[in-house]
């Protein structure tokens, strides 16, 4: 019982991490409808950032933190300036080639910065541990645990709670409404794009702080989009359910299930076999909205 305990705790860390990636999946989705590609490339980014402040210059966890949330900050408003503004009112495609694109130029830039090489930064974080009776959470889990929560909160009280917020809201439902009443577009963008930017690395940097940073990282990618689809695409709070259900079903399958199959890997991909069972009964994911439309 205490090793079930102990892969559900563990998985229970990593989803929140992944739901802190997926929120860069859904805040873009909610405001211009596209799928961002690239969110996964932000993070590979974020784990190398983690690397280059904690390992290379040696810098405290808090500081860190500050600085890779600065540079995620210009990236943002780098990529809604110069990739994304000059796409506002094309079709969602011609936003989902760009992210594509930007995602290419973002394995360039690690490829050309650090090599594209492993890099494990886990032995220079600080030496806090939990511990409950047989459980307990290593260091690299509880601080990712941690962080991710607070940003999750932090995210959701500026979702819900201030004016740029509701103008997301806003935008998510009605572009032209929103237009028509004098709200800038490109500012609700810009804001959107550095919240992705942002999450997406502090998710890089907890995930490298745990497995270490490569360029493989950029595959989170791929299970961030796996918990957007079982929590529902317009779903914030489904985003941090599924994403939950999603690492402790893959801490649980590594458990149990890896040890008896002939070479493993089985953890890997039963989230997304699990998600395919959801979508099957239920296409708008958990807490979804089903969307009907009169012809």
């Amino acid at each position: 019982m205490s090793f079930f305990l102990q892969l559900v705790v563990s998985g229970i860390t990593l989803g929140m991490i992944y739901a802190l990636v997926a929120l860069g999946f859904v805040i873009i989705l909610k405001c211009s409808q596209a799928f961002n590609i690239a969110q996964g490339h932000i993070v590979m980014i974020g784990g190398y950032l983690g690397y280059t402040f904690l390992a290379m210059f040696s810098l405290p966890i808090w500081a860190s933190l500050l600085l890779a949330i600065a540079v995620a900050v210009v990236m943002g408003l780098l990529i809604e300036r110069l990739a994304l503004r000059p796409l506002v009112g094309q079709s969602e495609l011609a936003i989902i080639m760009m992210t594509v694109a930007l995602a290419s130029v973002f394995e360039g830039v690690a490829v050309l910065i650090w090599g594209a090489q492993y890099k494990a930064y886990h032995e220079v974080l600080p030496e806090v541990s939990l511990k409950l009776g047989e459980i307990s959470v290593p260091p690299g889990s509880l601080i990712g645990l941690c962080v991710s929560v607070v940003t999750v909160v932090i995210f959701l009280l500026i979702f819900r709670y201030t004016k740029i917020g509701l103008a997301m809201r806003a935008t998510a439902e009605d572009l032209k409404v929103v237009q028509s009443v004098g709200i800038s577009a490109t500012t609700v963008y810009a804001v959107s794009w550095v919240i992705a930017c942002v999450v997406g690395v502090i998710g890089g940097m907890l995930l490298g702080a745990v497995s270490g940073a490569a360029v493989q990282l950029s595959q989170i990618g791929l299970k961030a989009f796996a918990v957007v689809l079982l929590g529902g695409i317009d779903s914030i709070g489904g985003a941090i359910v599924a994403g939950i259900i999603v690492g402790v079903l893959e801490n649980v399958a590594a458990g149990y299930l890896d040890p008896i199959l002939p070479g493993g890997g089985l953890a890997q991909v039963f989230p997304f076999i699990v998600m395919l069972i959801v979508l099957i009964f239920r296409p708008y994911g958990l807490f979804g909205l089903a969307r009907i439309e009169r012809i």
